[in-house]
């Protein structure tokens, strides 16, 4: 059973930047698969990140590729989602994801294949 609690949303405008976290109740997360989704009214929810902490690759969506960076504090078992040069396009509500980390291959970018979600923090983008 993990928990997952994100936080950091907030209103900005056009070419700000963001720091969203989300917190795991694991020690480590060496044990977690993790990503990051969004999902905007009326659209399905999208892949926007994930990280395989035990070998160290990150990926991204293509519509957030050179402006967002996923990491980590492992002492603080914390995800970051670092988001710059923001765009209204980006305005969703972003969910922190989590799945076993079994070191096998699985679709990062499907959502049906992470176990564990947080509650949502809402981003939104003005122009």
């Amino acid at each position: 059973q993990v928990q997952l609690v994100e936080s950091g949303g907030g209103l900005v405008q056009a070419g700000d930047s963001l720091r969203l976290s989300c917190v795991a109740s694991v020690r480590t997360f060496t044990s977690l698969a993790m990503g990051w989704f969004r999902q905007a009214p009326g659209k399905e929810r999208e892949f926007v990140a994930a990280a395989r902490w035990t070998s160290r690759r990150t990926y991204y969506g293509d519509s957030v590729k050179g402006r967002f960076t996923i990491s980590a504090d492992n002492a603080e078992n914390t995800m970051f989602l670092q988001m710059n040069t923001l765009k209204p396009e980006d305005t969703a509500e972003y969910f922190c994801a989590a799945r076993p980390e079994y070191g096998g291959i699985f679709d990062y970018t499907a959502k049906t294949n992470y176990d564990y979600w947080g509650q949502g923090t809402q981003v939104t983008v003005s122009s």
